[in-house]
């Protein structure tokens, strides 16, 4: 226990960085590898494989909100906890995660509730067809029953993370994972429960992960500990860690919004290939963005410490090494897609006419990802250090403000209608971009004038 709070404390920065930074990426990467091969499955069930994925895609909306509800606990519930780590307060620490656990039990049984009572209304309303949707209602229904699994993995995992035990929250990943890749062709073809079968292998898997990260917050071996007593969400605790996580509740609650507005337009102006090839291009950002993302995750623990035990220079040496990595990834993956994007595209489709058609767009979509390592080095900063308005801000801006409006205004700009959608993007990247660095700099002198103040 001492010894991780002196490594976040003392040990050199870049090895830390290393060190936390490694399990983080490899369990994004294996998260997303077991989801595209439960579609896989799920596409290869005979005579109604393409019926019965498309109905599972349109699940996907519900499944990202719900993920969401976890952030919004935890992206802010476990940066706090670092911070009182730093400060000494175990007691406020386990408090946090406490009071976390406790709000989690609560958000997961509403969204049960919800789901089962008006799952069949939320799927027509996200493109379920008379063909689809039971496919559709068979995956949800499943899936509901198993929300309190998810809603725990994903947000107690994240106190795992912040206590700098990366590689125990690795493990909690790749148990899911392997469970899952293990009991999808079981249920689905052996057991004949088709779609069902795919929700309850899901479920299982998220059970499995659950109970270990339960049980490794119970145990010793973790700094902050799960009490009983602690599990009562008092407003005074959990209303900070709502307000901080908000950031990344929007981030990933939009992402369904976003998606639906792009296909909109797109079908709209350039019909299913403009629509298909979307579906690649976000697949493709999203493979390529979450080494950089795992990597400011890693750091997260590091910054939140630091702050809190008012160590300005590491956290400011944190910071800049943060920066230095996003942003020399986001240009090298920048350049590899600018060079070769028909390589990216293959990966998701054998079809001639749809790889020359995205790969085109791609170069366009991905143009503003040259600097975006700023954006994910400074959001994160943000959210490490408790600014909650902050990262709350960048995340509104980008979305809402600048994205959404240029996915409609751009097609009556420029002469090629779709390719002004595409275009949405790149030009929101660069302008948020650039505005999360002019408020990082005010703020984090700031957040840096607090540590070295001395009545503070």
């Amino acid at each position: 226990m001492t010894e991780k709070k002196e490594m976040l404390g003392n040990a050199p920065i870049g090895k830390l960085l290393f060190r936390l930074a490694l399990p983080t990426v490899v369990a994004q990467l294996i998260n997303m590898l077991y989801n595209i091969v439960d579609r896989i499955y799920i596409g290869h069930m005979p005579e109604v494989g393409d019926l019965a994925l498309t109905g599972v895609g349109v699940c996907m909306p519900i499944i990202m909100i719900v993920s969401a509800f976890a952030a919004l606990v935890s992206s802010g519930g476990a940066p706090r906890a670092s911070i009182f780590m730093g400060k000494k307060d175990i007691d406020g620490g386990e408090k946090t995660l406490g009071a976390c656990f406790g709000l989690q039990i609560i958000v997961s049984a509403i969204l049960t509730a919800v789901l089962l009572i008006w799952n069949r209304d939320f799927l027509l309303a996200f493109g379920a067809s008379s063909n689809t949707i039971e496919y559709a209602v068979d995956y949800i229904e499943i899936y509901a029953i198993g929300t309190v699994f998810v809603q725990l993995t994903l947000g107690m995992n994240a106190f795992i993370t912040a206590q700098g035990f990366t590689r125990i929250s690795m493990v909690s990943v790749i148990v899911g994972a392997i469970t899952n890749i293990i009991l999808d062709p079981v249920f689905i073809y052996g057991l004949n429960m088709g779609v069902r079968g795919a929700a309850l292998a899901t479920i299982i898997s998220q059970a499995l992960s659950c109970v270990w990260v339960i049980g490794f917050l119970c145990s010793k071996k973790s700094i902050l500990r799960l009490k009983p007593k602690l599990f009562v969400p008092s407003p005074g605790i959990v209303l900070p860690c709502i307000a901080l996580g908000t950031a990344t509740f929007i981030m990933q609650a939009s992402e369904s919004v976003i998606s639906v507005c792009f296909n909109s337009s797109l079908q709209h102006y350039g019909g299913d290939i403009a629509v298909g090839a979307m579906t690649i291009l976000t697949s493709v950002m999203q493979f390529a963005m979450l080494p950089a993302q795992g990597i400011a995750q890693g750091a997260q623990p590091i910054l939140s410490y630091n702050y809190g035990a008012k160590n300005a220079d590491r956290v400011k040496q944190t910071y800049k090494l943060l920066l230095g990595i996003c942003l020399a990834y986001s240009v090298t993956i920048w350049g590899a897609v600018m060079l070769f994007p028909n390589a990216f595209v293959s990966l998701f489709t054998p079809d001639a006419a749809l790889i020359s058609y995205a790969s085109r767009a791609l170069r366009i979509y991905f143009a503003g990802m040259v600097l975006f390592g700023i954006q994910i080095a400074c959001q994160m900063t943000f959210v490490s250090l408790g600014n909650a308005p902050s990262s709350v801000i960048v995340a509104v801006v980008r979305k809402f403000v600048l994205l959404l409006p240029l996915i409609y205004i751009m097609p009556n700009i420029v002469s090629n209608r779709t390719l002004g959608v595409y275009m949405a993007e790149p030009i929101a990247d660069i302008v948020a971009v650039t505005f999360t660095a002019i408020l990082f700099v005010f703020q984090f002198r700031k957040a840096l004038k607090k540590i070295n103040s001395p009545e503070d």
